[in-house]
């Protein structure tokens, strides 16, 4: 409110003579503004607006009287050295025959006095001039200055450069931060020689990003420079991933209450470190505050505009202070500046009378005296030589480096302005400017386009918004032997560095105010370690976390993983989750266990067949081998043996060729054997029956030729079955992972479940005939008596197959085709031990039972 009422009677007041014109035709000025200041002739002035003095308090405006002009106090030596630096400046370039040749500059130089309302009188005197009166009828022509150095402050800058947007007139300030100052729509024909506070921000979050402070206060100043400071800090910690544990703004009015509360926040947050955007002004309160409380512990992040106070870097504060590190303009080395303001001198010259209050308050002296007694008469022959203050300090020459870029920016646009060739000028028609007429729009386009090192080596260009380049120096406060705080460079931040490394630091310089002497730990929640992911609080921010093991199958390889990667499908994550390895691939080998036990009892099955068909081949023309149907005992003995071998398709590697062959092997062995026998058992009922005389004929059926048929046709189904199942939908190698998902059981896919269905249907149903044929022929006569064999023989087989079926879907893995295996042993050794095992034991053990008389005998006694 205040300051559109300032602007507002402000520009009444200097730019009412345009529309007020006397008769006699010309432009008359109304008013004066007393502002302290320096001034220099020249064919071109430049302007500048300084923070030398401070107003305490502003004249209150009424509107029915004129406003007092204020009375500024307060003398700011090392802003007044700032002023001197442009001066310096200026008589340097006007020294140098190689820029602006034939060109004097002079300078016209205004105190602000901290206020906004003298800063925009001083802007207004320095745009209007200062002369009573003006010839020209419409008051036209350029303004007295070709553009303004200055102001130092973001607000004032913003008010300022408002207004001399609109005329396009050039302003170039070397102090002023705020980020919203880049806008080119708004401030079009604003510059600076300071980056803006959007990249003091980012190389602030570049040493919270380097020390992995996450988790950080903020506290800011109530004005333009701190709010939107503010504003860009927040955006940018968040995109690093950090978190503002608590933001507050520093009272303006020393508001005890005020400052005890935020002191109060920064002693019960768990943040270690405090960001400050402000003056050390609004700071100095809470300071003082913490160190009557006696809060420590806490790791200080300066902005440039604390950075380097003296006020601050008072002795009795390093016990809060000590160890900050903060972000200063870039400093510079200045040749031949330190001479220039030890040779000072006061004039009497009224437009010079800055230059009479700096030599009163430097000396503690008045040239004006009068009669008053005790007071100390200014000679103006003082020895500057023999002070010892920040306005004769050159080592670190920051702002005043500013100011000193600043005047040779101006410098090199008008001397590229002066160099234009006409017909090659980048105006209308090509045209160029006239330097007896020179627009200030015209100069804002050479400004915009200006590139020059300075003597220090640093690069000076404006981007297109009229931001200079980023660099910054890493400042530490740091204890020094005779108990002062001093400032100590410890890095560089420099986003326009070729290397690509934005932050340079020498941690080893770091002093850190802590008794380890190492950086502290500022993080809401520890960071979480691979093979976990952060899973944040509820209510709480992004920073505030809990650390979540990843589940199975999926990994973090990083600190700090905000999701858990799922592995491929063939690789599974390791204990720590921290990566994927292969999946185990689990089959039945020849090497495991199991493997090994059931080959040996498959091998075991084969020799004892071998023997079997050996014994049987040996005493082949005996009772017992001969009554019991010799040829189709071997053709069984051999069904067996292929059974037990088949048993070795199922061990080992899954590959195209066993998983085609295992089940058509086993199919079809089977199916021998069990036809064999069904065929064995129809040969008993037959010969039984032929006793009988409405049978005899039938025997003939059931000779040889007729029992091999038989065999032969039946196996020749199951070889049928067997090839329409490989053919259509055969069985294939598969990697299955849904019994452990940990685990890759390769496994031969059945293809076609039909198919395998209908394969052990038919075993089934032959084993079934076989079952109910012999089941019905048990009571055959003792010399018969093979059909109770093979009715246990089946009813092994039958039980071993039934209880097949739930075991082998309700195994896992490699289990299934363990089951299957037993299944194939049990059946198969049922039907040798059933069948084979009674005519062996005769054979071998009691020999005297294997003639045909003892067996028909033994027949006989029976009946």
């Amino acid at each position: 409110m205040w300051l559109i009422l300032h602007i507002c009677l402000l520009l009444s007041c200097s730019y009412i003579s345009v529309a007020m014109m006397p008769s006699s035709g010309t432009c008359q000025l109304q008013g004066h503004f007393r502002l302290n200041g320096m001034y220099q002739e020249g064919d071109l002035l430049i302007g500048g607006l300084f923070e030398v003095q401070y107003l305490k308090a502003f004249t209150e405006l009424s509107f029915r009287t004129e406003p007092k002009l204020p009375h500024c106090e307060l003398f700011y030596m090392t802003s007044f050295q700032q002023a001197l630096t442009m001066v310096f400046a200026i008589n340097e370039i006007n020294n140098k025959p190689n820029l602006l040749p034939n060109i004097t500059l002079g300078y016209q130089i205004y105190d602000n006095c901290l206020r906004l309302g003298v800063a925009f009188r001083g802007a207004t005197a320095l745009v209007s001039g200062t002369e009573e009166t003006l010839s020209d009828l419409n008051c036209k022509g350029p303004p007295p200055v070709i553009g303004i150095i200055g102001d130092p402050g973001s607000t004032h800058s913003i008010a300022i450069s408002s207004v001399l947007g609109l005329f396009r007139l050039p302003m170039v300030s070397y102090y002023a931060t705020c980020s919203c100052l880049s806008d080119r729509k708004k401030y079009p024909s604003f510059f600076r020689t300071i980056p803006s506070d959007a990249f003091q921000v980012r190389a602030m979050v570049q040493i919270l990003r380097h020390f992995g402070w996450t988790w950080v206060g903020l506290l800011y100043s109530d004005d333009d420079y701190g709010i939107n400071a503010a504003q860009s800090f927040h955006q940018d910690v968040q995109e690093f991933g950090g978190c503002v544990a608590f933001s507050e703004i520093l009272p303006n009015d020393n508001n005890q209450k005020e400052i005890q509360r935020i002191v109060g926040i920064i002693l019960g947050s768990t943040a270690k470190v405090v960001v400050v955007f402000s003056t050390s002004s609004y700071l100095l309160p809470v300071v003082d505050e913490m160190v009557l409380k006696n809060v420590t512990g806490r790791q200080w992040i300066a902005s440039e505009a604390w950075a380097t106070s003296p006020v601050l870097l008072a002795p009795r504060l390093e016990s809060v202070l000590g160890g900050t590190l903060g972000i200063a303009i870039r400093r510079g080395e200045i040749q031949g500046l330190s001479n220039f303001l030890l040779r000072l001198r006061p004039d009497n010259n009224s437009q010079n009378n800055m230059v009479r209050i700096f030599w009163e308050n430097m000396f503690g002296c008045n040239f004006d005296t009068g009669d008053r007694e005790g007071e100390k008469k200014c000679s103006g022959q003082e020895d500057l030589s023999s002070t010892d203050t920040p306005y004769t300090d050159v080592s670190e020459l920051r702002a005043s480096y500013n100011v000193y870029k600043a005047v040779y920016a101006f410098a090199h646009a008008v001397h590229d302005l002066m160099q234009c060739e006409e017909g090659r000028g980048p105006f209308s028609g090509n045209s160029c400017s006239d330097i007896s007429n020179l627009k200030p729009w015209q100069l804002v386009h050479y400004l915009q386009r200006v590139n020059f090192t300075t003597g220090f080596g640093d690069q000076v260009s404006f981007d297109k918004n009229g931001d200079a380049l980023a660099i910054y120096d890493v400042l530490n406060w740091q204890p020094s032997s005779d108990g002062a705080v001093i400032v100590r460079t410890v890095g560089v931040v420099n986003e326009g560095a070729t290397s690509g490394k934005v932050l340079t630091l020498d941690e080893d310089a770091i002093y850190w105010n802590y008794e380890t002497n190492k950086p502290p730990r500022s993080v809401c929640s520890e960071s979480c370690p691979p093979g976990t992911r952060r899973a944040t609080k509820k209510g709480l921010p992004v920073c505030c976390f809990d650390c979540m093991p990843c589940a199975d199958g999926e990994i973090s390889n990083t600190t700090d993983a905000t999701e858990c990667i799922t592995c491929p499908n063939d690789f599974w994550s390791n204990p720590e989750k921290d990566h994927c390895i292969p999946k185990e691939v689990q089959f039945l080998s020849y090497e495991d266990p199991l493997g090994i036990s059931l080959t040996t009892a498959a091998l075991l099955g084969t020799c004892i067949c071998a023997l079997v068909i050996f014994i049987f081949a040996h005493y082949r023309k005996t009772p017992v081998v001969r009554s019991n149907n010799s040829e189709l005992s071997f053709l069984l003995l051999l069904s067996l043996k292929l059974c037990f071998l088949c048993v070795l398709l199922f061990i080992g590697r899954p590959q195209l060729w066993t998983c085609q062959l295992r089940h058509a092997v086993f199919g079809i062995s089977f199916v021998l054997c069990i036809s064999s026998i069904l065929v064995k058992t129809m040969v008993v009922i037959a010969v039984f029956k032929s006793s009988r005389p409405e049978v005899k004929s039938a025997i003939k059926w059931f000779g040889s030729a007729q029992q091999r048929g038989t065999v032969l046709v039946l196996t020749a189904l199951q070889v049928v079955i067997c090839a329409v199942w490989l053919s259509t939908a055969s069985p294939t190698p598969h990697k299955n992972s849904q019994y452990i998902r940990s685990i890759i059981v390769y496994e031969c896919a059945i293809g076609s479940v039909a198919g395998f269905s209908l394969l052990l249907g038919y075993i089934g149903l032959l084993a079934a005939v076989s079952f109910l044929l012999a089941f019905l022929a048990r009571n055959l006569p003792d010399n018969f008596n093979e059909a109770k064999f093979i009715t246990f023989s089946m009813l092994i087989f039958c039980a071993v197959w039934i209880a097949f079926v739930p075991a082998y879907v309700s195994s896992p893995g490699k289990y299934a085709v363990a089951v299957e295996i037993f299944a194939i042993l049990a059946s198969s050794f049922g039907l040798l031990m059933a069948i084979f095992a009674p005519k062996c034991y005769i054979i071998i053990l009691h020999p005297e039972r294997n003639t045909k008389k003892a067996i028909m005998g033994r027949g006989t006694q029976n009946k």
